[in-house]
């Protein structure tokens, strides 16, 4: 073995009975082939029962490895199968590449490395691969966490909806709010009680019915998924947090506005002035809403009826609290603002969720902080929209997943 072989056998840290036999370079092409090989009569560990076998054939193999310099690096070797008296004929494995592969564990980890902070059409523009190649070693990777995920643990889940491309399609998420962040731990194609039932099966027998009465589920108001927790989950506790509370009470005042808007051209241009939290606005939005609100405008009692539930969730006291609530529901269901009773109802029928995010002091940061990513991983996965590609970016970079950074 000359001295540069026994080099770049240090270097790629081959272990016996594997070793360099040749390496060539290509000044022209900037190419450097490295050629490995095993000692006659080696014999390797079966892949799936360990055992040491005999060499049954070889095929040779290419390897794309990191770069050196300017210069591409590949290897090429005889890949052995093995012939197990156990589990018959199996490639063996090399220690320098997954089984299948076409790249090195160190390229592959350069690779995931580059995904986490930038979009796969950049990541191979830059080692200098085809789109498709990279999505391959995401996916195969991801996979493999996403498969040894261990959610024994997990107690308090927050369920969310996703559109995903155009038309009714949609994906929804399961996140552990456990820690400083929301992290995805499940995903499915849909929004019905069926994507409940099929995150139960993830989570397997393992999880008795004395675990699961000490779950939360903190979600929207969505029928199918309050069906599906009920169903699957009997007897978890359901959070319905203020965020999307709020997102109805909302949605309310906004269309008193319009409907409202046809007899009073002042609230033409005003919407936001409605929408936003009164500490959000800019001291000329306040001094407009303040003009406003002094004319007998239903939107304005709309408006006020909406400040007031906001109030709900400054209470302490979980008695006062309710007490404080129901005086709400009366003044939300006597207001004539037929909007405003339609979500007042909404409210009473999901009364336990709603005291539920006081008892339990949950809110929907964690969530949000979370689809913040998700958006960042759309960006990332522009131009490929298979379900796979998606699901594939999220768990990487909003997932419950550890990924190599080294070998």
């Amino acid at each position: 073995m000359t001295n540069i072989n026994k080099i770049i056998d240090q270097l790629l840290h081959l272990e016996d009975p594997w070793f360099v036999s040749n390496v060539k370079y290509d000044l022209e092409l900037k190419k450097v082939d490295i050629y490995l090989d095993f000692k006659k009569g080696s014999k390797f560990p079966c892949p799936v029962c360990g055992k040491l076998c005999s060499v049954y054939d070889t095929k040779e193999r290419d390897w794309r490895h990191l770069d050196m310099f300017e210069y591409k690096v590949y290897l090429h070797a005889r890949e052995p199968r093995v012939e197990c008296g156990n589990d018959g004929i199996k490639v063996a494995k090399v220690n320098w590449a997954e089984i299948g592969s076409n790249f090195t564990l160190h390229f592959e980890t350069l690779v995931l490395s580059f995904a986490r902070e930038m979009s796969v059409a950049a990541v191979a523009e830059l080692v200098d691969i085809h789109p498709d190649s990279v999505w391959r070693i995401l996916g195969r990777y991801v996979q493999k966490e996403v498969d040894k995920m261990d959610l024994k643990d997990v107690r308090l889940v927050g369920m969310d909806e996703i559109g995903i491309g155009k038309g009714y399609e949609f994906l929804t998420l399961f996140a552990n709010l456990e820690g400083e962040t929301a992290k995805v731990i499940f995903m499915v194609e849909g929004k019905d009680a069926e994507t409940v039932k099929a995150f139960r099966n993830r989570l397997g027998e393992a999880f008795s019915s004395e675990i699961i009465k000490q779950m939360i589920f903190t979600m929207d108001m969505s029928n199918a998924f309050i069906s599906g927790v009920t169903t699957h989950f009997k007897g978890a506790k359901i959070v319905f947090d203020r965020y999307h509370v709020m997102v109805k009470v909302n949605e309310a005042v906004d269309k008193t506005r319009k409907e409202e808007s046809w007899d009073e051209d002042i609230l033409l241009g005003t919407r936001y002035l409605w929408l936003k939290n009164p500490e959000n606005l800019t001291r000329e939005q306040m001094k407009e809403l303040k003009s406003v609100k002094k004319l007998d405008l239903k939107t304005a009692r709309a408006y006020q009826i909406k400040l007031a539930l906001q109030r709900f969730w400054k209470f302490e006291n979980i008695y006062r609290a309710e007490e404080y609530l129901k005086k709400w529901y009366f003044w939300a269901s006597h207001s004539k603002l037929r909007f405003i009773v339609d979500v007042g109802r909404t409210i009473k029928a999901h009364w336990y969720g709603i005291m539920n995010s006081l008892i339990y002091r949950l809110s929907n940061g964690p969530m949000e902080g979370l689809n913040n990513k998700i958006k960042t991983a759309f960006k990332r996965a522009y131009g490929f929209k298979s379900i796979d590609y998606m699901t594939t970016i999220i768990y990487l970079i909003a997932g419950d997943i550890k990924l190599p950074t080294r070998c």
